[in-house]
């Protein structure tokens, strides 16, 4: 009988196909550690079957992990977009240019916390949940539009929560800025409610 490759001895090196390598590279850009398939799909402008083969592979190579709440990238998937293991044809770029919009100041305690967990997942206006990462500012939440075209990242870290819009070429920044202040909205619907729980936020574009 063929023997299995335990988890922690998989090759650091697995080879990825051009198709596989664009979603590697969205991923490291991005410093996903979740997401969603139609989000993805709708932010990388692919077909539903091609994305659907391509994540399949990399579940495979023990890069991703499928769970309930969408796709999960594994500590071997880190490994390779973080520590150069991609070729350098498919190593990630430089991350997209974003721009601020609003900046609000949360409430102490649990607020960003309670916040982050209440919103993952959820979709409302024009907004489809994509997926999450972590790093050095705190936590970042994405969505993108039905079309792709806008991506908002809402980032809370200590007492801040910062909204960025990332548009592609030619999109007017003005649909990144009314999504962000339905994202506040219902945010504030939600976790923050009464008198300890209000926020102040001022827009960063006129």
């Amino acid at each position: 009988m063929p023997t299995t490759v335990p988890r922690d001895e998989y090759p650091l090196a697995p080879q990825f196909s051009e198709r596989d390598a664009e979603v590697l590279r969205f991923l490291g850009e991005e410093d996903l550690l979740g997401f969603t398939f139609e989000g993805l799909r709708r932010r990388l402008g692919t077909h539903s079957e091609t994305l659907s083969r391509s994540l399949h592979r990399l579940e495979e190579k023990m890069i991703l992990e499928k769970t309930p709440d969408g796709y999960h990238v594994t500590s071997e998937g880190r490994s390779a977009m973080g520590v150069g293991l991609l070729s350098s044809s498919t190593r990630p770029h430089a991350p997209a240019h974003r721009v601020a919009i609003l900046r609000t100041l949360l409430p102490f305690g649990n607020a960003s916390r309670e916040a982050t967990s209440g919103l993952k997942g959820r979709w409302f206006g024009p907004l489809r949940w994509l997926g999450y990462s972590e790093d050095e500012r705190g936590t970042t939440m994405k969505w993108v539009t039905e079309d792709g075209a806008v991506q908002i990242d809402a980032v809370f870290s200590d007492g801040e929560l910062v909204i960025e819009g990332n548009v592609k070429e030619g999109k007017d920044l003005a649909d990144a800025i009314r999504a962000s202040y339905q994202l506040v909205g219902h945010l504030s619907r939600f976790s923050l409610e009464g008198p300890e729980g209000r926020v102040a936020f001022y827009s960063l574009h006129n």
